[in-house]
């Protein structure tokens, strides 16, 4: 399957990324079929040299079949070479990874805690009930 995606350049913690057409199969940087662009995080967003997109090879390109990736998508969605994709929903994103096992065991206990409860709950009348039988019993 052809991917739209980006291909990693630049050096440590400088990255500077190319947009190429290449087989899924192939690796990240590595074999690829034609690079259709350029794109650069570490710039501002205003600026024009941060994205360089041929629109003629990559409207033949998604012609052809080939998919963009998510990152992609949204590059291309920015400069109006097809729809935006829509929005993901990722609501643990902002929570450091550390507190998300916290939450989660958390809210596991939040779930179990009413559950609990409602059988300390039973086990006293049950108890109760048991208590009684035995003295109606005696009498």
């Amino acid at each position: 399957m052809l991917k739209l995606r980006l291909s990693r350049g630049g050096t440590k913690k400088r990255p500077v990324y190319k947009v190429v057409v290449a087989d899924s199969r192939f690796a990240r940087d590595g074999r690829f079929i034609e690079k259709v662009g350029f794109f650069n995080p570490l710039l501002p967003k205003e600026k024009k040299e941060r994205i360089g997109l041929e629109a003629e090879r990559i409207k033949y390109w998604l012609g052809q079949g080939a998919q963009p990736t998510t990152r992609v998508a949204r590059i291309l969605g920015e400069n109006e070479l097809m729809p935006m994709p829509a929005n993901g929903n990722n609501p643990q994103k902002a929570i450091p990874k550390k507190d998300r096992k916290k939450e989660g065991s958390e809210e596991a206990k939040k779930e179990e805690a009413p559950k609990a409860e409602a059988k300390k709950e039973e086990a006293p009348k049950a108890e109760a009930k048991k208590e009684e039988a035995p003295k109606e019993e005696k009498k």
